[in-house]
Order: C-alpha cells, then sequence, then structure tokens
C-alpha cells in the first residue's frame, strides 16, 4: 500500500470515528481543523503559493 492510501485510510477512520463517537458538529470541527493544517504544512514546504491563493479567491486571475 503507499503512503498516500494508508494516510486516507486513517484520515477517513478519524472523521468517521469522530462523527460516531461525538456527532457531527465535532466531525465538521475536525474536518476544516486537518484542512487548515494540510494548507499549512503546504505552505512551510513551499508547495502552496499563499499569495496566488489569495489572489484567486480576490477574482484577480493570473498568467502562470
Amino acid at each position: 500500500m503507499t503512503t498516500a492510501t494508508r494516510t486516507g485510510m486513517l484520515v477517513g477512520a478519524i472523521l468517521s470515528l469522530t462523527w460516531v463517537i461525538l456527532g457531527f458538529w465535532a466531525f465538521l470541527f475536525v474536518a476544516v481543523a486537518m484542512l487548515i493544517g494540510a494548507l499549512v504544512g503546504r505552505v512551510i514546504d513551499g508547495r502552496l503559493d499563499l499569495s496566488s491563493l489569495i489572489g484567486a479567491f480576490q477574482g484577480k486571475r493570473s498568467s502562470s
């Protein structure tokens, strides 16, 4: 099994257990926190240009 597959399985297990044990709102909070953590990790690794992302949300177009 690849690392991405195992990571996906772990994330799915964490989210499903959160939903079952703590309910929908806790699940939603955990999912949003994981998404924010992933975005921060990509910015730190240099795999996500934050200024381009902000520009995309503001409706600015980029030629690259």
